[in-house]
């Protein structure tokens, strides 16, 4: 977590990361490109321009700047016509167009000096990015920006789409417990949808991977990883599994959020909860007043991090408009609503923070994991029912299945009195504050000195060199 130079060395393995759109993907490369500088590696970042979203140009600008022995690489893509991508989701689009891109990539890695040892590349690139440097002979790793469960599903899912039905619960791998049907990301089964035509091409290429990074470890992941350590229960010629979790907040992360943490200096020790759906998902003004009223009714005091808009450019309304002047009248006593980006992992650490209402995007998961924060699991989209199973197995947090999909044309707004009433049970539940101080102190023994993290760093470098 350190921000201090590393002075260059011989025999320095010199590594390239290609992140993908959104901040879901961007948080964990930089924290990975922290840990390889910390293991005396040299890096190279290659960005594409412009960004999706502001807080992502800012947020490499930061680590740009507390690091600047990496070497940026502009990688300038092609101009992509959405009509020929059948998705008009900004960050889906930026996918397609760095897949349509790859090609460019040979060229500009070859130019790089010292030559490069190794690539890690975003999941949603591999069947672009493979044959792309082929050429170069080095090697190539995945970064799956999710959980390991959710990679079981990733890494089979084919199989699964080959067939006509699918059933109610997915056997994905022997000795992983099955993956219901309603927890599948929903446009997994939208045959031609953008995200199910990437998996369905991608993950037939696994196998020409060196390995899979994956943001985890055994004390929030156990189940997964020994399946995935048991060779003969898995794909043929599925690369290693490596976890090496958990990729922590770092020093660099840090802005000015003078208010949240001034607002949360003054609140008793474990008496706030705190509220953030992650930086796409934008809620319904309906249900954000839902969310009000359920926070009002919770008992407890409330950090409440408001977004509106699935792309921050987007995002011009005053919180009076979009949260409602009476709530923010009704809410002066008892809590704090903010509607910008904030410094999540700051936050989750701060003494006063007691739960989470999340959407339980991984990289959430894991901040709240790594500080012993109780989670109350409300998933959105994507792989984040898969990400609320683990949360829920590991004994970490709570989810309340009922609410559904967000955004589903049959999914009710979920009242208020049911938020808070679920908000209560989390904040007073004591078994999950002891159960999430255990899984804290499994994330430190992992991150640690002699842990399985610093292990899995070691033997990387040691193959590169």
């Amino acid at each position: 977590m350190s921000t201090c130079n590393e002075l260059s060395q011989p025999h320095q393995p010199h590594v390239a990361l290609l992140p993908s759109a959104g901040m879901g993907h961007l948080t964990p490369f930089l924290r990975l490109a922290t840990k390889l500088i910390h293991h005396h590696c040299r890096v190279t970042l290659i960005t594409t321009h412009p960004t999706v979203s502001l807080t992502e140009s800012q947020f490499i600008s930061r680590f740009l700047s507390a690091f600047p022995q990496v070497t940026q690489l502009q990688f300038h893509l092609l101009t992509l016509d959405p009509s020929t991508a059948n998705s008009n989701d900004p960050f889906w689009l930026r996918f397609e167009a760095i897949r349509r891109s790859a090609h460019l990539l040979s060229p500009l890695l070859s130019s790089l000096s010292p030559p490069l040892h190794a690539l890690i590349y975003d999941v949603s690139l591999i069947s672009s990015v493979i044959p792309a440097i082929e050429s170069l002979h080095i090697s190539n790793y995945i970064l799956f920006p999710s959980s390991a469960r959710m990679f079981s599903l990733f890494s089979h899912f084919p199989n699964f789409a080959s067939k006509a039905i699918l059933g109610d619960v997915l056997e994905v791998i022997p000795g992983l417990k099955p993956i219901p049907r309603s927890s599948i990301p929903p446009l997994l089964l939208i045959p031609d949808s953008l995200f199910a035509n990437i998996v369905k091409e991608d993950s037939p290429k696994l196998p020409k991977s060196n390995g899979v990074l994956i943001n985890t470890f055994e004390g929030l992941e156990s189940e997964a990883l020994e399946a995935f350590s048991n060779r003969k229960s898995v794909i043929e010629g599925l690369p290693p599994v490596l976890a090496v979790g958990p990729l922590v907040p770092c020093e660099f992360e840090k802005g000015e959020w003078d208010e949240p943490l001034k607002w949360l200096n003054e609140q008793e020790d474990g008496s706030v909860v705190y509220v953030s759906f992650g930086s796409r998902t934008a809620m319904s003004r309906d249900q954000l007043r839902e969310v009000g009223h359920g926070l009002l009714k919770s008992e407890s005091r409330f950090l409440w991090v408001v977004k509106d808009k699935q792309v921050d450019k987007e995002d011009k309304e005053g919180l009076d408009e979009v949260v409602g002047h009476e709530f923010l009248e009704k809410m002066k006593e008892k809590g704090l609503v903010v509607k910008k980006w904030v410094d999540q992992g700051e936050l989750l650490g701060h003494r006063a923070v007691g739960g989470f209402v999340s959407h339980c995007g991984w990289n959430s998961v894991i901040e709240a994991a790594w500080h012993g924060v109780p989670i109350l699991a409300w998933p959105q989209g994507g792989d984040q029912k898969i990400n609320a199973e683990v949360v829920e197995m590991s004994g970490v947090g709570l989810w309340e299945k009922s609410w559904g999909w967000s955004g589903d044309d049959d999914q009710m707004v979920v009242k208020g009195e049911e938020i808070g009433k679920r908000i209560r049970e989390m904040m007073g539940k004591e078994s999950l504050r002891v159960q999430a101080a255990h899984i804290r102190e499994e994330a430190r023994k992992a991150f640690g000195v002699g842990g399985n993290c610093e292990r899995m760093f070691k033997q990387l470098v040691e193959e590169w060199k």
